[in-house]
């Protein structure tokens, strides 16, 4: 099966809830103890890497671990919930966010295989999603119901996400022949367009909007992460000097 084809696959609609992170118990689902407590343990490793008080509200389990849209490429999605005050703009958020991408690039966390990744939220944000579990309560903020088959024009998926794929390979190209600061600039501005149309579809359609598809279409075949790379690549090039040292 070529990756596209198991990418689209993944996208079905499954009959339960992984059993491997939850026990179900007449028709009602709990998280697994032992997944719960490791958890914790995650959110307190992230709090003592910051090194910082963290007045913590909440831990999250979302995406769709905490669905019925799980497949191998489900992601462990662990949110903090803490208080900015609605501004996300905030000195601390920013340091928070900024630990939390260090933490998860130098942390190699599973859980049952699945990698365990920890997102910073304000507790006024807005989040889209069907199923939350509160790992703190232990127990469902929304708890997701089974829908329907999911009808999924595959082929709307492919070409939406073809798009954007045509952009980021675009950005590509253009990395190697102009000027960093200009690249730069268009991946931070096709960044934002993809935020907002994934959280527009999201929003208006929920988890099997085409946007959100196709933005995981994007995540499953490496397209978000080849971006983050040329970014990256092109922040180091801003960064360096080059020449030699020159003898006395």
């Amino acid at each position: 099966m070529d990756t596209n084809k198991k990418i689209i696959k993944s996208f079905r609609v499954q009959d339960e809830l992984n059993p491997i992170f939850w026990d179900e118990e007449d028709g009602t689902y709990k998280l697994n103890e032992e997944i719960r407590q490791a958890l914790i343990k995650v959110v307190e490793d992230y709090a003592n890497f910051v090194d910082a008080d963290l007045d913590i509200e909440d831990i999250t389990l979302t995406g769709s671990l905490s669905n019925y849209n799980w497949s191998d490429f489900s992601d462990v999605d662990l949110h903090i919930i803490m208080d900015f005050g609605g501004n996300t703009s905030s000195l601390l958020k920013k340091y928070l966010d900024s630990r939390r991408i260090i933490w998860n690039s130098i942390r190699d966390v599973t859980a049952k295989d699945f990698d365990v990744e920890i997102y910073v939220q304000d507790s006024s944000e807005p989040h889209f999603a069907s199923g939350v579990y509160s790992v703190l309560n232990d127990e469902w903020i929304n708890e997701p119901t089974k829908e329907g088959d999911v009808e999924i024009d595959t082929q709307k998926v492919l070409s939406k996400s073809k798009n954007f794929m045509e952009k980021i390979d675009a950005i590509e190209r253009a990395a190697k022949k102009e000027e960093p600061e200009v690249v730069l600039d268009k991946i931070a501005r096709l960044k934002d367009k993809l935020k907002k149309y994934r959280g527009s579809g999201l929003a208006n359609k929920g988890e099997y909007s085409y946007e959100n598809l196709s933005f995981k279409f994007l995540r499953r075949n490496e397209y978000l992460k080849k971006l983050n790379e040329i970014k990256n690549e092109l922040i180091d090039q801003t960064l360096t000097i080059e020449g030699k040292v020159s003898s006395i």
